[in-house]
């Protein structure tokens, strides 16, 4: 069942649209992670579910209720800033309480409710301590706790791990996930993370320029990006223009596979660096001189300079990595190239 509805939504700054025309549906229990670069108009989106942005057009429906004469208070929403927005005068217990004091709790119910919370997500016995002396990880525990404690019919995340290092972000976005699922609650995030989006999201939305260039799960949209432009947005970079025809495709590399049944014609092609294969010395394959090496932890990212043609991603073992100046020999895995659609 749809939880949250969005027809048409537009927001504009004067002549500039911010959001643009923007249909989405989420349903209830759903994580939708919203994904963007800045200026995409992710965080307005959020606004205007959250009632913080009037819209210059469209609707915004929860639980198929039109929202437009709705205030915030009223939305049964919950929202979670980049930067927590803790009450500072307070301590842990009284920041989580806030909420349920402002939907008129009682203190022996608004108390367990708080252990209840605090326990949930990870801080137990934390109700005492005061803001100042949490870490960031910790800041965001009591934020979330915060958030949930009204228990909103929606959540909403703005960029809620944005300011913590990416060990903790990592860690934390797995814990957040599982506390979701747990829970049943129905998300709706917005970040400029990849991998934190992959990692939260049931569903991941691609916004550029305020409107929508890509919807689907975080697999459908790392297997199959719908441009070039959310190509090089999730990281790669191997994107040439081709000419696609009997099962392989021209390009500045020479002659690549494609996967069977791939459009044919004037193309954008795009080369996963995985799908960058390096062949043993003495075989055919295009030759290139070895640029940089980058050691990733579980492998060696590359960067290969053919005789013609644009640099080349590629990804390589640990085991046997070229050095620097290596020439190596490379030939391309069909499964790992993308034909992608027109547009940009």
């Amino acid at each position: 069942m749809t939880l949250l509805r969005l027809d048409g939504v537009s927001v504009r700054f004067g002549d500039r649209a911010v959001v643009d025309a923007v249909d989405l549906e989420v349903a209830e229990h759903e994580i939708v992670c919203v994904l963007g670069p800045s200026g995409s108009g992710k965080s307005t989106l959020l606004r205007v579910v959250a009632g913080l942005q009037p819209v210059s057009a469209g609707r915004v429906l929860l639980g198929d209720a039109d929202q437009a004469a709705v205030p915030v208070h009223r939305r049964g929403v919950g929202l979670m800033f980049q930067d927590h927005q803790l009450f500072p005068h307070r301590d842990v217990g009284g920041n989580v309480a806030f909420g349920l004091r402002m939907r008129g709790a009682s203190g022996g119910s608004s108390a367990a409710r708080v252990e209840e919370l605090l326990e949930l997500v990870g801080l137990p016995g934390a109700g005492r301590r005061a803001v100042a002396s949490l870490s960031g990880g910790e800041q965001q525990r009591v934020a979330l706790a915060r958030a949930l404690a009204p228990s909103p019919r929606l959540l909403m995340l703005d960029e809620p791990l944005g300011q913590l290092d990416r060990g903790l972000r990592e860690r934390l976005v797995v814990e957040l996930r599982s506390l979701f699922s747990r829970l049943g609650t129905t998300v709706l995030a917005v970040t400029h993370d990849q991998g934190e989006a992959f990692a939260l999201a049931d569903r991941v939305v691609v916004m550029r320029d305020g409107r929508i260039a890509q919807a689907g799960t975080p697999l459908e949209v790392w297997q199959r990006p719908a441009s070039e432009f959310v190509a090089r947005f999730l990281g790669f970079e191997n994107v040439v223009p081709a000419t696609v025809s009997g099962g392989a495709a021209a390009t500045p590399w020479g002659r690549v596979p494609v996967p069977a049944g791939a459009p044919e014609g004037e193309r954008r092609l795009l080369i996963r660096p995985v799908g960058v294969r390096l062949e043993a010395a003495g075989t055919d394959g295009l030759s290139c001189e070895v640029a940089s090496r980058t050691f990733r932890g579980t492998h060696v990212a590359l960067l290969l300079r053919p005789g013609a043609g644009p640099v080349l991603e590629a990804e390589c073992s640990l085991a046997g990595a070229p050095a620097v100046g290596d020439r190596v020999r490379v030939s391309f895995t069909p499964s790992e190239v993308v034909v992608l659609p027109d547009g940009p």
